[in-house]
């Protein structure tokens, strides 16, 4: 990837900056916010929308500061959450969200020994110029996450940068965040889910060759690369497909596959209704509607074509009265 580009999405164009030593002067002068941003949901979204207004108050430019790895996954990399959104689908995201500069700083011993007062000169003064700070309430940075609300209006006043506290949203009255979507994915609460993000849940990635083994049981699938040690949801779902604009319904399993030879890795594998074609190698995003049943451990390979044949039955039967069928007809 490189460096510096732009990040481009069908509403905007996103510059992305990878390290502080990559900004330049024309980066200096913006409203900023930092944090994960692990899914992008509602009450991120409030956040940046807070943001824009006031860029577009003060007339300079929006900037959201990321970790990658996210500082979890440094500190704790086989115990970190599931990954919600990976850094392609979610600078993607934030470039829907208007945001016009990502600042993506490597989480590494060098950041993570930096205190709450060398990260906010570093970085917010000396690298980014900020002229406004907006971050949740409950936001902690700087070494043993010293830094709290708190520190950062101290710093502010005496930098000369403002301060605002995001407002909390709430669903169903509860706050949202990626620890609760994390846990109604794992639920299968596709619904609640899509309360919480403000569209349906959905994992991008690359289709790579797999082991054919859907091909000899029947059902072919398209092996979608996940890059993740662990997921956020799994199961036996009701998904679509897009691809290059063009969408599918399909039916899908994601998690470790207990029935075959695992390689300890998670695997998402999309089984299309009615769909001829190559998509090796094709950027797909699959979007996940309906979960039918968990993952099961067959007896045999037999037990599990007759599971696989009844979910596409499933399938079927959730996309019938759907227009997506029809016009696929």
């Amino acid at each position: 990837m490189r460096i510096i580009g732009h990040f481009s999405s069908k509403k905007c164009g996103m510059q992305l900056v990878r390290g502080l030593h990559n900004l330049r002067p024309r980066h200096r002068g913006c409203v900023a916010t930092i944090g994960n941003f692990d899914g992008v949901h509602r009450g991120h979204q409030a956040i940046l929308a807070r943001l824009r207004e006031r860029a577009a108050e003060l007339g300079v430019p929006s900037c959201v500061v990321i970790f990658e790895p996210q500082p979890r996954e440094y500190f704790s990399p086989d115990r970190a959450p599931a990954r919600l959104t990976r850094l392609r689908e979610k600078l993607q995201l934030l470039s829907e969200q208007g945001i016009d500069l990502v600042l993506c700083l490597a989480f590494n011993r060098r950041l993570r020994e930096l205190s709450a007062a060398e990260f906010v000169h570093a970085t917010l003064v000396e690298g980014l110029g900020v002229r406004h700070l907006e971050v949740g309430d409950d936001f902690r940075f700087g070494c043993d996450r010293a830094g709290d609300f708190d520190f950062l209006l101290k710093a502010g006043a005496a930098e000369g940068f403002s301060v605002e506290a995001a407002t909390t949203i709430e669903v169903d009255g509860e706050r949202v965040s990626s620890t609760r979507l994390r846990q109604v994915l794992a639920d299968g609460d596709l619904g609640c889910a899509e309360a919480l993000l403000g569209r349906p849940f959905a994992i991008t990635g690359r289709v790579m060759h797999g082991q054919k083994l859907g091909r000899q049981l029947g059902a072919p699938t398209a092996n979608v690369q996940l890059k993740r040690r662990n997921t956020p949801l799994s199961g036996v779902f009701v998904v679509t497909l897009e691809v290059e604009g063009n969408v599918f319904a399909g039916v899908a399993n994601i998690g470790m596959r207990p029935t075959v030879e695992s390689d300890g890795q998670p695997h998402l594998e999309v089984h299309l209704l009615d769909y001829q074609g190559d998509l090796y190698g094709r950027l797909v995003q699959v979007t996940f509607h309906r979960k039918l049943r968990d993952e099961q451990r067959f007896a045999s390979l037999e037990a599990l074509k007759t599971a696989i044949d009844a979910d596409i039955a499933a399938a079927r039967d959730y996309w019938r009265a759907s227009s997506l069928m029809t016009s696929q007809a």
